[in-house]
């Protein structure tokens, strides 16, 4: 029996457009929706994953009738954390970005000056498009 949080092993059993289905090693199936099969932007489920195709999965979900709702991205996730004490001294550290000072009054007058102009200019187009053609 699997809990929320099990990381399990599964075959890609089907690929349907927002997911595919994996048979886990009990038997159990469940489905990694689109979007937790990559950190990336998926558009097509095929592009990542085959029939047949084995994967870690972790269990994000059990519904109340049962259904497993699955992850490969927080499987991954957890794979691939590092415990501190793992963590070699001499790395350097990540330098944290310089505060940067909130932006002057006339930098959003500006930015806001030309996104509404751009989107005046595509309101005018399409009512323009609208209008009835004159006869000359």
């Amino acid at each position: 029996m699997y809990t929320v949080g099990t990381i399990a092993s599964g075959i890609v059993e089907g690929i349907k457009p927002f997911g595919a289905f994996v048979k886990l090693e009990n038997g159990k199936r469940g489905l990694v929706h689109i979007s937790e099969i990559a950190d990336s932007y998926v558009a097509s489920v095929a592009d990542h994953l085959t029939e047949g195709q084995a994967v870690q999965v972790r269990i994000v979900d059990i519904d109340a009738s049962g259904r497993l709702n699955l992850s490969m991205k927080k499987a991954v996730e957890s794979d691939s954390a590092v415990s501190p004490a793992a963590k070699s001294k001499n790395q350097p550290r990540p330098r944290a970005k310089a505060p940067q000072a909130p932006p002057s009054f006339e930098d959003k007058l500006k930015q806001f000056m030309q996104e509404s102009s751009s989107k005046m200019s595509g309101v005018e187009a399409y009512t323009e498009s609208k209008r009835p053609k004159r006869r000359r």
